[in-house]
């Protein structure tokens, strides 16, 4: 028997590290997960590079952060705004040449 968590939970991975170029680099993304008794979704997302020096010692200089712009994401909440502006300006009007 299966058992589940019914919820919303927002959670941040780190891929492993890799090796580049005497660096080392690390990807986070994150997961947006929905839980509901018959349905499940999950929505994964870029967030940032961590680049550290890659050569073994011990620095005292933290990861630099280089966060994930993702435009596509961007680009379809635009694109959601726009058409819900849309969509009531065309009920205001359909509304006014009724009344």
């Amino acid at each position: 028997m299966r058992t589940s968590k019914f919820g919303v939970e927002l959670k941040t991975f780190s891929a492993p590290p890799l090796n580049v170029a005497g660096k080392k680099l690390t990807f986070q993304s994150q997961a947006l997960t929905i839980r509901l008794p018959f349905y499940g979704w999950v929505w994964n997302r870029p967030v940032a590079v961590l680049v550290e020096q890659g050569d073994g010692s011990a620095s005292l200089e933290p990861p630099q952060r280089i966060p994930i712009i993702d435009v596509t994401r961007l680009t379809l909440i635009g694109i959601g705004i726009l058409a819900g502006c849309i969509s009531i300006a065309v009920s205001v009007r359909a509304a006014r040449k009724k009344g």
